[in-house]
């Protein structure tokens, strides 16, 4: 089989998806190659959360970039929904995070006063009963700070949305495609794989922590790495969470018909089992956050290898050593949160090589 495309992109997860669509909304011919199945890494164990300012409290680079981002959300979710024809549960009703103790509570204080400074509608509860009066569901806290712009979206419909929207603006994708080479020949980028060849004057590599398997020829590895991230699937048997809610070292999602727990974050390279340590570290951190889940039903743990690299930035950008070939990969736990931002660069790259990318992003960071 051959193919001459526009732009190839290789990966099919939420990063690849969102790039493909953004492309084919361009009027570029898009072809999206995957190993597996569009969705089913690392983007199948995210829960979607949307909270630059809790990610990035001790990094002002990541939450001044996770809110650039956020503030393309609302275009970027109506955009798959229009394309697709699917519907994409988000919402927008702010994140709650709780300390259990004073100097918890402290810091939760001077991050409410630092958002303050620069704008962000938050609310300090520093009583036990204010906490309370947010989210009934806890097990008492010492305080609590509501982050009134933080959201979320449900993974697995934004991917599949994303993925019909590409679909419906004429892009391809095929399954089964391990990429076993990559090269330049002629002018122009092929793209081997164990079944086909195909060539492409661009192409994206989105490939998450398998990017740095990808044999790319007369190029340095690519500098990403797996972390495993455990995710829990929850029904509670009465009520319900109001919002997403951060307590020590867990995080819950709550939707109509589930609550997601997360997420472990382990360096076991690419081992992706569920383990029992992984299952009860969260089911333990989160009963002793609402002590109503002990009444939970368990639906399915998932699995995920986040995409770490070096520095924990994404790498996004043209690589000067094999001109074409353009990186989005290395999100860690913010693909869900830097999708629209990514998206966005990639398809403006693609179309100018030249197109400024914020230095913390840069791929040329790591001489590629």
């Amino acid at each position: 089989m051959s193919s001459h495309p526009d732009v190839i992109v290789v990966g099919a997860g939420l990063i690849g998806c969102a790039v493909a669509h953004a492309l084919a909304r361009t009027g570029a011919s898009v072809l999206v190659l995957d190993a597996a199945a569009p969705g089913s890494g690392a983007s199948q164990a995210s829960a979607g959360m949307l909270c630059p300012h809790i990610e990035g409290a001790h990094d002002p680079v990541l939450a001044q970039l996770g809110a650039q981002s956020l503030d393309r959300y609302e275009a970027f979710v109506h955009r798959a929904r229009h394309d697709s024809g699917l519907d994409v549960p988000y919402v927008r009703n702010g994140t709650l995070q709780v300390a259990d103790s004073e100097e918890g509570a402290h810091a939760l204080s001077t991050l409410a006063d630092t958002l303050h400074g620069q704008g962000v509608p938050c609310h300090f509860a520093d009583t036990e009963a204010e906490v309370r009066e947010l989210e009934p569901l806890l097990r008492p806290q010492r305080a609590g700070l509501l982050i009134e712009s933080h959201g979320a979206v449900r993974m697995r419909d934004l991917v599949e949305a994303l993925r019909h929207a590409a679909l419906h603006q004429s892009a391809r994708f095929l399954s089964s495609e391990r990429v076993e080479r990559l090269s330049r020949e002629d002018g122009r980028l092929t793209v081997q794989t164990h079944a086909h060849t195909f060539t492409a004057p661009h192409v994206v590599v989105t490939a998450g922590a398998w990017a740095m398997h990808l044999p790319v020829e007369g190029h340095p590895t690519i500098p990403t790495h797996p972390v495993r991230g455990q995710l829990l699937r929850l029904q509670m048997a009465s009520g319900a969470l109001r919002r997403v809610t951060w307590g020590n070292g867990i995080y819950l999602v709550p939707w109509a018909d589930e609550l997601l727990v997360g997420a472990t974050a382990e360096n076991v390279g690419f081992d992706s089992r569920a383990t029992v340590a992984g299952v009860m570290q969260l089911c333990t951190a989160a009963q002793g956050l609402v002590p109503d889940l002990h009444d939970a039903a368990f639906t399915e743990v998932r699995v995920g290898l986040r995409p770490g690299s070096p520095d924990g930035y994404p790498l996004i950008g043209v690589s000067h050593r094999l001109p074409g070939l353009v990186f989005a990969t290395g999100h860690y736990r913010n693909g869900a949160l830097l999708a629209p931002l990514t998206a966005d660069l990639v398809a403006d790259i693609v179309r100018n090589p030249s197109t400024p990318v914020p230095p913390a992003l840069a791929a040329s960071r790591f001489d590629l």
